[in-house]
């Protein structure tokens, strides 16, 4: 190993950077706050050992065993988390290539089977239409899903730019309703949205609480099964700013509800339903809360519905 490398090695900082961990859970810092507890042990054990044992030598060749046999149980650990973060890093890098390469060509086909559905080439049948519908509707699925764990590769890795500007919250959330509109129409379901006078602008990232919101919305939309109601409140506590999303769907089964912001969870009884998804949005949006200074939460009963919640720092 050169010089250089042994350099880069002992930079914690970079390695943690490499690994896209934080500190503390990073198995260079681990290491080092390791030796210094063994470092401790080994000076009190020599401190209590003088005390009872005359012989000087025999004192010392305690220490260096105890020391050496934790030296060695530390490397070991060291050396499993290290390898443990490598493969975290490969595949999130390996999720992130693919997801690139893939985008292009789902593009691509969507391009081509809408133009195939134009009929500007030949004239298409109703049945062949039907087809095309079909493969419509699942590439752009299969693009709904490259996005999420291209956009979970970038936060586990680091890599997605967090840009803070000064914004209207309520304005954010009203654009995504109107967006949102045809697909709760569709679903008949009526959207509610309560924001309190006078709020403060927003000092955030947009595109990321917009992905947030647009997660939550689109899950409450989905997940009622006949007529129902998303009621939305926004509102300034204290320092933050506190949205909350209610739906009287499905709701969420109790003993599911420990799982629900792990990747790729979908609840029993959303399966039952058959409704689309990847299991990704609710991991992505706790991840942006957080990384973005806030908590996110729920409480929710099979059957009645569900209520989800979080807060933001206002600067």
């Amino acid at each position: 190993m050169s010089f250089k490398n042994i350099l880069s090695q002992l930079n914690i900082f970079a390695q943690c950077k490499k690994y896209g961990l934080p500190l503390w859970q990073c198995p260079q810092f681990l290491f080092l706050v390791m030796g210094i507890v063994i470092a401790i042990t080994a000076i009190t054990f020599y401190a209590i050992a003088t005390r009872y044992i005359a012989d000087p030598r025999l004192v010392a060749l305690m220490v260096l065993i105890i020391t050496a046999i934790l030296f060695i149980i530390a490397n070991i650990i060291n050396r499993s988390f290290e390898r443990l973060a490598e493969a975290s890093r490969m595949k999130s890098e390996f999720i992130s290539v693919v997801s690139h390469q893939l985008r292009s060509p789902l593009s691509n086909l969507r391009w081509a089977i809408e133009f195939l559905m134009s009929g500007r080439t030949d004239p298409i049948t109703e049945k062949q239409l039907e087809y095309f519908k079909i493969l419509k509707e699942n590439s752009v699925r299969m693009g709904e899903l490259v996005s999420d764990l291209l956009i979970v590769s970038r936060l586990e890795t680091a890599k997605l730019p967090f840009k803070k500007q000064e914004f209207a919250f309520e304005d954010l959330i009203n654009n995504l309703i109107k967006e949102f509109k045809p697909l709760a129409r569709a679903s008949n379901v009526e959207i509610k949205f309560e924001p309190e006078k006078n709020l403060p602008k927003v000092f955030s990232d947009p595109s990321q609480l917009r992905l947030v919101i647009e997660n939550l919305l689109d899950n409450a939309i989905r997940y009622i099964k006949e007529r129902g109601q998303v009621e939305i409140k926004l509102e300034k506590r204290d320092k933050n700013f506190y949205f909350e999303i209610k739906d009287n769907g499905v709701g969420i089964p109790r003993e599911d509800q420990k799982y629900i912001f792990q990747k790729f969870f979908r609840s029993e009884n959303i399966l039952r339903y058959q409704t689309q998804g990847s299991g990704l949005g609710l991991y992505i949006s706790k991840a942006i809360v957080e990384r973005s200074g806030g908590k996110i939460s729920f409480r929710s009963q099979e059957g009645v519905g569900s209520t989800f919640w979080f807060t933001i720092p206002i600067k």
